[in-house]
């Protein structure tokens, strides 16, 4: 408790936090809706909002709202898989690359960097249009967290090189220490600030590419997200016909979605980074 009231000091997380507690309740409003989100003419086609449709229907004959709320909700689901399977890859690379040094450490600052190097953009184009076929919410996410990890694991690496050369490192070596306890004893508490935020970030970072993606029409576009709300809302000509109703939904969505991670990023890691909590709590 102590640390949530200290965190909902910071303008940025509490504000973060209330959108996407709102956002979280809109996926949670999908499990509720009246109909098949993949069915089209369920509803009259190009309705403004009104009090039957909050916020009108597109096009296709759906409805705008019950389509953002399970757009949300995938959008998420994928972000979530994609981050926390990146995580578990950079966090793993980065220490035993960091840790053990010598060829291991070259082998996989090799892979690393050679993700970081190539176009990743078009790789995964590619890689998208050989899996269209099989295209679902898992593999895309598992697709993203392939290519989302060398930067992170990096940045992981070069911290552990700094940790294994300090003082207590080498004191809790000649101690007998194992190399398991001194990594979760020792090193976690210094790398936990930068995993927090790196998720978060990856997360955004997913999303982004899951939009890019869908407008291309490399994803399932049966599957409601805010990429293929997107594409379809484009392909339909919503702003040519004035349907800013149809556009503007996953476009303030997403700007809301990518606002509020970045600002729960931010807090959350400098409230955890010792240097930077006495100045943010005043404790």
């Amino acid at each position: 408790m102590n640390i949530l009231r200290d965190l909902f000091k910071d303008y940025r997380f509490l504000l973060s936090f209330s959108i996407l507690l709102i956002l979280l309740a809109l996926a949670v409003t999908a499990s509720f809706c009246p109909y098949d989100p993949t069915l089209t003419g369920v509803v009259p086609r190009d309705m403004k909002p009104s009090a039957e449709y909050w916020l009108g229907t597109d096009s296709k004959g759906q409805d705008v709202f019950w389509q953002a709320t399970f757009a949300i909700r995938n959008s998420l689901i994928i972000s979530v898989i994609a981050a926390l399977i990146s995580r578990v890859i950079a966090v793993l690379v980065g220490m035993v690359a960091g840790y053990v040094g010598g060829i291991t450490d070259r082998v996989l600052m090799f892979l690393s960097d050679s993700l970081l190097v190539i176009p990743l953009f078009l790789v995964l184009v590619m890689m998208s249009m050989l899996v269209r076929e099989y295209m679902n919410l898992f593999i895309l996410a598992l697709l993203l967290s392939v290519f989302g990890w060398a930067w992170d694991a990096r940045v992981i690496r070069s911290l552990i090189l700094s940790l294994r050369e300090r003082e207590f490192t080498k004191t809790a070596i000649l101690s007998g220490t194992g190399t398991v306890r001194l990594v979760l004893n020792e090193y976690m508490p210094f790398t936990m600030p930068l995993i927090f935020s790196t998720v978060i970030n990856n997360m955004a970072w997913a999303i982004g590419y899951e939009q890019t993606l869908a407008i291309l029409g490399l994803v399932n576009m049966n599957i409601p997200t805010l990429g293929t709300m997107l594409n379809w809302a484009i392909s339909y000509q919503a702003i040519l016909l004035r349907h800013w109703w149809w556009i503007l939904t996953p476009v303030l969505l997403s700007v809301f979605l990518f606002v509020a991670l970045y600002w729960l990023s931010v807090s959350i890691s400098e409230y955890l980074d010792p240097r930077t909590r006495t100045q943010r709590v005043g404790t």
